[in-house]
């Protein structure tokens, strides 16, 4: 798994030259969010089961025919599985926060499942909801612990980036 520094330094060697001020501002930038990133990282570890209560509480406010019969979440076998598939995007968007690259998520998460989605009738919608949630209440803790509302851009983008990667897809809505 690779970082926005090894991705930084991969592109200047393969071009065969020395960091210029882009290269400089774009370390010191990844540098400068550092105790941010961590921050939420601590969080995310030691709050992973509320934020996905949380995130996935407000899913079925919003969606609740998600958990009557015939809804995807219905049985308790389906709901175990949604939230588990919280709880995996919440994971890896802790890494992408920490690496500082949300392109990571392309190999990790987003590469394949389209397809195992539609092979098990999962409904793109309310997954893209969640992961859009997810970034919500993440946001929220970070600014009731101390940080500003516009550090929640920077921590969106991971959450942001899977559901953008995902609604891409031509998966069903249902």
């Amino acid at each position: 798994m690779r970082d926005a520094i090894t991705g930084l330094i991969g592109r200047y060697d393969q071009l065969g030259r020395y960091f210029d001020r882009s290269a400089i501002d774009r370390i010191e930038g990844y540098f400068g969010q550092a105790e941010l990133r961590l921050k939420a990282v601590e969080l995310i570890n030691r709050e992973a089961s509320e934020l996905v209560r949380e995130a996935s509480q407000r899913l079925f406010v919003g969606d609740p025919e998600l958990l009557l019969p015939g809804g995807n979440a219905y049985t308790t076998r389906r709901l175990a599985a949604c939230l588990r598939d919280m709880d995996y995007f919440l994971r890896y968007a802790s890494y992408a926060l920490i690496a500082d690259d949300s392109t990571i998520l392309n190999e990790r998460v987003l590469n394949g499942l389209d397809d195992t989605y539609k092979s098990l009738g999962v409904p793109t919608g309310p997954t893209v909801r969640s992961m859009i949630l997810l970034a919500d209440v993440l946001c929220e803790r970070m600014v009731a612990e101390g940080s500003s509302s516009s550090d929640c851009m920077m921590l969106r983008k991971p959450f942001d980036h899977l559901a953008s990667g995902l609604s891409a897809n031509d998966i069903s809505q249902r």
